[in-house]
């Protein structure tokens, strides 16, 4: 027998082998200690200064007296408390936590009752402290203290005086867990049943100090400090053993170091066949083609026989994931062994290589309709739909936005004046945050799609309008002066290769403080716009990475596609001429820089963790080629080409291209947008490579690395949340990372490259999937009162969704897309054909389409899906095809009318289903599509599954954290046997809990559950 023990040392070897290769192990500060950095809130290694370290920039400030550094053997320069000063961070630290964690050394000069470590809070009744001697007990002491009542306390020796000691104290909410330790060894530990964080800080009234406490009363901390850090996660016992003893061994803490995933998950036998595996008498064998050098497709699932009368799915195989093409290099036919999770079977692949000239890939056929042919309507029961309101948090948020907030930094980047009452934004747009500006582009996409979708209400379309004309014109302005003279007489660079280093300095850097930032914009090469100097590109191209010294930079290349991304929306929204004047500009001074690199430079760019991701750019140039035929645009964008996940190396050997996964392990949102890219210069360039890396992509994506909500990372191995797993379909053993899942700008990307895919094939799987992700993540990620909106969401039993940015003012990557996503919800629900014979008919939302060729109208009426019919009614007439997608989860009972007339035709799940006649002023076509109860298990641990009713996922409704996961039992000849509920509201019951849709859950929640089927 196999034992898990067995296969998990069999996963990490193969894992340790791949990530050998720097395809599969990016470089930058992604990892510290083996935590990924999404963990990490801030960290204040106290050097020099008492900047944050990590990317979030929480500087802290000194208070009562000067910063005082002091040179010591060990840690070279530390922090020195002493004379009643102290540290503050900002108020908003802490925001939205659940569980914490505070490490640091701290180096005691003397030990007086009561100084205190550190002591959060909002007030001296309710706070979170710690003492190196505890007024009552004389021994270090740890306290969460809520409405003047300890609700957790440790308590354990005190530190010796003149000697260096590292302190965890870590706050564990899903056991109710709160411990110690002290030189990397547990201390302490004490369990609690109210450890809430949300009722202990509160953001507007934070009082986060270092060194004093929150009463005026006690005594301040005499000591030196280093490496202060806060966590956002529960660190585990061999987690904070590391930072010890890294730090011990070498005086540094170890950054990028890949560590064994987390050990908390429960381990399942794996020899054990679960769900309807258990069923299981036979998987059938399969034969597939490839040509020379292709891997082939090998389906993800099959046909299989079970030994009771019971409607089971197809069963998943588990195929090996080759890492090149070795395989199918010359002609001939071998073998592939797959398995089934849980049992024996060994279902075998017969791959044929034929050699043969490439399959030809599709041509675009099926176009979108602009945003203002689509309106939203109320349902059929005469309320909002989900999609409305989620759309109107964000338009009735945004119409009162400021733009000079989104233009403060791109001001203070080329020194001009502030106007008056202009305020800057914070999180990552703000002084000294090499990503600022970023949250601009997507402001500007986003203000571009609200005056396109608000032509129901003439104010606000003309306000938005405003808005956009307002932003162009100052970017435009700005970007005029860049490589032109200050004054007549004066000395400028219009050169963009030739662009000096800063006034008075020998290197480049990537200093953005007030002391620090360039702003000698006459030097910067004609045409150059961002919220920042060019030094982070120049940078890059010498081999910068990322992280958050003035040596490293952030993403330049991402915040410029943003922003280019934008202009291009203006322009082709509202015709706005010197929107395509910046857009242009920037353009050519990307392609003057770029053009003038080495490959090998590129290849190490855009390879590059973080420092290189590039978005999307290569989709903007790319339109803006097809926008304005210069081809050098489209030159430029096949710069950006990622060769070793395209094509494997520079020789184009294998890659994606191939249909070789060279993504596993990396950055998930790093690298979608260029997979959406290289569909965009499929589009204009023709080139069949380019469309394969896209489809092969796709597929993969969906089927190895995709969760039930529709997102695709939130890896624990590699120790990054924001990563896809170390190995293809491997989400349980892999995956499910305590720092949470699927970044929600990921799943915005994959809709968009699943969108982009459909306009060349339609194949119902794409919308399908569309649909998944659009209901279970997307809707999902919003607030119930407010636009605020998800960053990760966490997926693991009894989680809780974290929201951030309700009233705009402070962005993260996931932040912008929100703005993106939730003014554009209407842009998937109808296509066209482009020869404007055929109507696609992808979403049951109620709507209403304006088919301008046609002079058709079309009102579809839907409680959608609180209700499973809809009703299209054509207004006006015509011969056109009506495409109907039906659903993959509509296995019975599927029933179509045409004029109330019930049709007696054969209508298959998960195909389109073609309605073609000429039609006449009021027709009508009614489709019903009875919902049923379904699982979605994890691929490599199917007992651990999501409950689905229809395309709805429902989350079981938790009143407290779990460690375990959710123990339910279904039918398994009739899922919905055992559950009771209301269909038509959408909530259920399994043996008293309630379930509910994901996109209406905004407590603590299950999405996945331990299922037994009997």
């Amino acid at each position: 027998m196999k034992s898990s023990l067995t296969r998990h040392i069999l996963s990490l070897t193969l894992i340790f082998l791949f990530c050998k290769s720097e395809t599969y192990a990016q470089s930058g500060d992604q990892i510290l200690d083996g935590i990924g950095e999404t963990g990490l809130i801030a960290r204040y290694i106290f050097d020099g200064n008492a900047k944050d370290w990590s990317r979030n920039n929480l500087h802290a400030t000194l208070q009562d007296n000067t910063e005082t550094y002091v040179t010591d053997e060990r840690f070279k320069n530390v922090l020195s408390l002493a004379n009643e000063n102290y540290l503050t961070l900002p108020k908003e630290t802490l925001n939205g936590i659940e569980s914490l964690t505070i490490t640091t050394w701290i180096y005691l000069n003397a030990i007086e009752k009561n100084q205190y470590l550190f002591d959060f809070g909002s007030t001296d009744d309710s706070h979170f402290f710690a003492t190196p001697k505890a007024k009552k007990t004389g021994e270090f002491g740890a306290t969460l203290v809520k409405n003047a009542v300890s609700i957790a306390e440790t308590t354990t020796s005190s530190p010796e005086v003149k000697k260096w000691i590292h302190i965890a104290i870590v706050i564990d909410f899903p056991s109710q867990s709160f411990n110690t330790y002290l030189d990397g060894e547990l201390a302490a530990t004490a369990q609690a049943s109210n450890l809430d964080l949300s009722t202990i800080f509160n953001s507007d009234s934070n009082q986060l100090f270092i060194g004093k406490s929150l009463s005026a009363e006690e005594t301040s901390l005499d000591a030196l400090l280093h490496d202060f850090r806060i966590y956002r996660i529960p660190l585990r016992k061999n987690q904070v053993a590391r930072i010890y003893q890294n730090a011990s061994k070498t005086g540094e803490s170890v950054v990028n170091e890949r560590a064994e995933p987390e050990d908390n998950l429960p381990v399942f036998e794996d020899n054990v066949p679960q769900l309807y595996n258990q069923y299981l008498t036979s998987v059938a064998d399969v034969t597939v083609e490839t040509r020379v050098g292709q891997l082939p497709r090998l389906p993800r699932f099959v046909e299989g026989s079970y030994k009771l009368p019971i409607e089971a799915p197809q069963v998943r195989v588990l195929w090996p994931a080759p890492v090149d093409n070795s395989s199918v290099l010359k002609p001939g036919t071998y073998e592939v062994t797959g398995r089934v999770a849980g049992t024996n079977f060994e279902p075998k692949a017969t791959v044929i290589v034929k050699d043969k000239d490439a399959s030809s890939t599709p041509k675009r056929t099926i176009e979108p309709f602009k945003l203002e042919e689509v309106s939203l309507n109320v349902n059929s029961l005469g309320q909002n739909s989900k999609f409305i309101e989620n759309r109107d948090k964000f338009i009735n948020t945004l119409i009162e936005t400021n733009p000079d907030s989104f233009l403060y930094m791109f001001r203070n980047a080329f020194g001009q004046e502030q106007p008056d009452g202009a305020k800057p934004l914070g999180v990552w747009d703000t002084q000294e945050t090499k990503l600022r500006g970023h949250a601009t582009g997507h402001y500007l996409t986003a203000i571009a799609q609200a005056y396109a979708s608000t032509t129901y209400d003439k104010k606000l379309h003309q306000k938005f309008e405003d808005k956009m004309n307002y932003m162009v014109n100052i970017l435009y302005d700005l970007s005029q002066l860049s490589g032109k003279p200050e004054s007549t007489d004066g000395s400028f660079v219009s050169d963009p290769a030739a662009v000096p280093t800063g006034t008075g300095k020998s290197s480049y850097n990537s200093d953005l403080s007030e002391t620090g930032i360039r702003t000698d914009y006459w030097n910067w090469g004609l045409g150059y716009i961002s919220a920042y100097p060019p030094d982070q590109f120049i940078m890059l191209e010498n081999g910068a990475k990322y992280g958050g010294q003035e040596n490293q930079v952030w993403a330049p290349y991402y915040t410029l596609h943003k922003i280019l991304a934008g202009l291009i929306d203006v322009y082709e929204v509202g015709g706005n001429e010197k929107a395509l004047k910046v857009a242009e500009g920037m353009a050519e001074w990307v392609h003057t820089r770029l053009s003038k690199l080495p490959a090998e430079t590129l290849i190490t760019m855009w390879n590059t963790y973080i420092a290189g991701e590039f978005g999307g750019i290569n989709e903007s140039l790319a339109h803006l080629y097809r926008i304005t035929g210069k081809p050098d645009y489209l030159k430029t964008a096949q710069l950006f080409d990622n060769i070793k996940v395209f094509y494997g190396d520079a020789e184009h050997a294998h890659g994606l291209a191939k249909n070789v996964d060279t993504y596993r392990g990396l950055h998930a949102n790093q690298h979608i947008p260029q997979i959406m890219g290289a569909l965009e210069l499929y589009r204009n360039s023709e080139s069949p490579e380019y469309y394969n890396i896209a489809d092969n992509f796709w597929y993969k994506t969906k089927n190895d690395y995709m969760y039930s909500i529709g997102g695709v990372a939130g890896a624990r191995n590699p120790a990054n949340a924001e990563c896809f797993v170390a190995q293809p379909a491997t989400l349980y053993e892999n995956g499910l990372s305590a720092g949470g899942q699927n970044e929600t700008c990921g799943t915005y990307n994959m809709l968009k490259l699943t969108r982009g895919l459909f306009f060349y094939k339609q194949q119902p799987e794409l919308m399908d999937y569309y649909e998944r992700a659009m209901y279970n993540q997307i809707l999902a990620s919003v607030a119930e009162d407010s636009p605020a909106n998800t960053y990760h969401i966490p997926l693991r039993p009894g989680s809780k969704k974290q929201f951030s940015n309700a009233d705009m003012s402070g962005f993260t990557c996931c932040n912008g897309t929100a703005l993106e996503s939730s003014t554009k919800l209407q842009n998937s629900i109808y296509f066209k054909s482009i020869d404007n014979k055929a109507l696609f008919v992808n979403l049951f939302v109620p709507s209403t389409l304006n088919w301008t060729e046609k002079n058709v109208t079309i009102k579809q009426e839907t409680a959608f899906p609180h209700k499973d019919h809809s009703k299209l009614t054509i207004k006006g007439k015509g011969k056109f095809n009506i495409n109907i997608r039906i659903p993959g989860w509509a296995k019975t009972g599927v029933e179509l009318k045409i004029n109330g007339k019930i049709q007696n035709i054969s209508i298959e799940p998960g195909t389109y289903l073609k309605v073609d006649r000429k039609w006449k002023n009021g027709d009508t076509i009614e489709l019903k599509m009875p919902f049923r109860f379904h699982l979605d298990p994890i691929m490599d641990q199917e007992n651990i599954a999501s409950l689905f009713y229809g395309p709805v996922l429902l989350a079981a409704q938790e009143s407290e954290p779990r460690t375990d996961f959710r123990k339910i039992t279904l039918d398994a000849s009739d899922l919905g046997k055992t559950i009771t509920g209301n269909p038509e509201e959408l909530e259920f019951k399994i043996d008293g809990t309630v379930f509910k849709p994901f996109y209406e859950t905004y407590d603590r929640h299950s999405v996945y559950l331990d299922v037994t089927l009997k």
